[in-house]
């Protein structure tokens, strides 16, 4: 390759949800109401839980964490898509490229470790009732979490750094309607040994170690509860973690269909982005529809607050 006819990427251009025009408005009403629906919903949750003292355990406290991850995670690519279906521009900056990614990687990344952690919390409060409260203290609790915050956001500037410091002088069109790591070092035309080995052994070391965590946590649970005599218990053994087994399976379920699923000729791009929303904005807003569901502690804390809040309005009214 001549050296001298290389161009420096200054701004890269998003492939986009649709390259069809014609069908831009529809799908920005359809995503804006569904990132509506998480924010307000994944905040309802977030305010049931801050209000309801007796829910100031442990596993809410890890609860209002993974919904502070659902309001934050698609605030980091949908805000910016919708912009670009609006306008019809698709272009973002080499600046806010690299800030996206950073901070997509890095939300995703707290998520796994988070969901880890959640599932060692139920395996501790259902194999282990006894001294649950001895291990899950608060400050174990604090620990853990800002761990996982620290462990997201540390792995996502290691990728960041190794991804944006490569060469980009050949096409600037991201096949994604986001900046994302393999998207973006496809297009570099220097080595992307490093970056891609960082990628498959730290990014792989620890996505499979907190994947194992949560995997081993339930089959010690479900053997736990199986070992139960009673159907009762058993029942009010498996209330104690269906949400969150639900979540788990939804969320590893659409990354593994997101990113792991064998591709196909058959597949357009478009079809694949699409796909990917199933990942990025579509999990965040059925965590808190999960929870609201499936844990009638957390749907009587929101009733509450909405009784609360409408009693408020009428005696304003």
């Amino acid at each position: 390759m001549d050296m001298g006819n290389l161009s420096t990427v200054t701004q890269f251009v998003l492939m986009g949800l649709s390259d069809l025009p014609e069908v831009r408005y529809p799908l920005f009403v359809v995503f804006a109401i569904i990132y509506q629906i998480t924010l307000v919903g994944n905040g309802a949750i977030l305010l049931a839980l801050c209000t309801e003292r007796k829910l100031h355990t442990p596993m809410y406290y890890l609860l209002a964490n993974l919904s502070l991850l659902d309001i934050f995670c698609p605030s980091a690519t949908v805000p910016k898509m919708l912009h670009n279906l609006l306008s019809g521009e698709n272009s973002i900056s080499f600046l806010g490229c690299a800030v996206q990614l950073y901070f997509l990687v890095a939300l995703a990344g707290s998520e796994v470790f988070l969901l880890a952690v959640m599932a060692y919390d139920r395996y501790v409060a259902i194999c282990f009732p006894l001294r649950y409260a001895l291990i899950m203290t608060k400050v174990r609790c604090v620990q853990l979490v800002c761990g996982t915050w620290a462990a997201g956001f540390l792995n996502s500037l290691l990728h960041t750094v190794s991804t944006f410091r490569l060469s980009f002088c050949k096409s600037n069109l991201v096949n994604q309607y986001y900046c994302d790591i393999p998207q973006v070092v496809a297009l570099s035309c220097s080595s992307t040994y490093v970056a891609e080995m960082l990628v498959l052994v730290v990014g792989g070391t620890l996505g499979i170690s907190a994947f194992l965590t949560t995997l081993v946590s339930y089959v010690y649970i479900i053997c736990t509860i199986l070992r139960i005599r009673s159907a009762e218990g058993k029942r009010r053994a498996f209330s104690t973690c269906a949400s969150h087994l639900l979540v788990v399976c939804l969320f590893y379920g659409t990354t593994i269909f997101t990113y792991i699923r064998p591709s196909s000729s058959q597949h357009s791009p478009a079809r694949d982005r699409l796909i990917s929303m199933l990942y990025g904005v579509i999990t965040p807003m059925l965590n808190p529809l999960i929870y609201s569901l499936r844990n009638s502690e957390v749907k009587g804390a929101l009733t509450r607050v909405l009784r609360v809040r409408s009693s408020r309005q009428w005696e304003q009214d």
